[in-house]
């Protein structure tokens, strides 16, 4: 079994885009959407859930009237302002830092664990999708990511599927960490931007640090092309093949409004994200 992650430096390269490519390419691949504060997928693999079960996300804060005294050294501890002048707790404010409750004179403060979304496991017409479903307010972290790949994972065991594709989030943070550990390949998909150049090699960086292999997607690659050579150069330098370049289209939006990946629609994008298809195929059996 083989874990491709998908990430990049930034929000908005085409990740989600590419992914759902690749799973219409792979045929039988477990899908996993790792970018828990903004999933999407659902919207292009139309899924149908079929198992679904609550996910603990942080711990908020909460206070035991009868032990309180009304001190109000809490609200004034906490820098969130998750406190109001009563004394009651906002939990949409609640970092769940445990402040409140290491200052309590009367330990009338406890941290208890919170529900932060579900998490969903759905059918869809390219194989199996693990997600999660966010609780307005809440927010991503690595351990729900953690609990995406988890399940992506025993489903593959159980459905004896040779790939696992990982929708990863943006960034540099603790999601992305967690979204790549222990991955087999992480695929970067970058823009010809300046902002896509230096947040190519932050993520490149990390990655690196990881010890996980890194391969580039070129997206919108006729966009610039005196910084998509910085970039190719940047690549030679640090030995990152590139897998393939995707020229702007318009064709990727055609194919989500019709909830479609774009290999699915007659698109000349389809030939790019073939090769680039094979390319991954190449470095995963190499």
């Amino acid at each position: 079994m083989k874990e491709i992650t998908i990430i990049s430096g930034k929000g908005g390269t085409g990740k989600t885009s590419f992914i759902a490519a690749f799973a219409a390419l792979s045929k039988g691949s477990v899908i996993a959407d790792c970018d828990v504060d903004a999933s999407n997928l659902h919207i292009i693999l139309d899924p149908e859930d079929v198992k679904e079960e609550p996910i603990i996300g942080s711990f908020k804060a909460s206070i035991d009237s009868k032990r309180c005294d009304l001190c109000g050294l809490c609200r004034e501890k906490c820098r969130f302002s998750a406190i109001d002048e009563e004394l009651r707790i906002h939990n949409e404010l609640c970092e769940g830092c445990g402040v409140c409750e290491f200052v309590c004179p009367q330990e009338a403060i406890s941290m208890n664990e919170c529900e932060a979304g579900t998490l969903i496991l759905s059918n869809t017409r390219f194989g199996w999708l693990s997600h999660v479903k966010m609780k307005s307010g809440e927010e991503g972290s690595g351990k729900l990511v953690t609990a995406v790949r988890k399940q992506a994972r025993a489903v593959a065991g159980e459905s004896g599927a040779e790939t696992i594709l990982v929708d990863g989030p943006p960034g540099i943070g603790c999601p992305v960490i967690a979204s790549i550990t222990g991955s087999d390949l992480a695929i970067i998909v970058c823009e010809p931007t300046l902002s896509g150049m230096h947040d190519l090699k932050r993520v490149n960086k990390l990655a690196s640090q990881m010890k996980v292999p890194v391969a580039i997607c070129i997206n919108k690659s006729d966009i610039n092309e005196e910084i998509k050579r910085q970039i190719e150069a940047y690549c030679k330098d640090m030995a990152i093949p590139i897998l393939g370049e995707v020229p702007y289209n318009l064709d990727f939006v055609t194919s989500m409004v019709s909830g479609k990946s774009v290999v699915e629609i007659d698109s000349p994008i389809k030939g790019h994200m073939k090769g680039i298809w094979s390319g991954i195929i190449d470095m995963l059996h190499t």
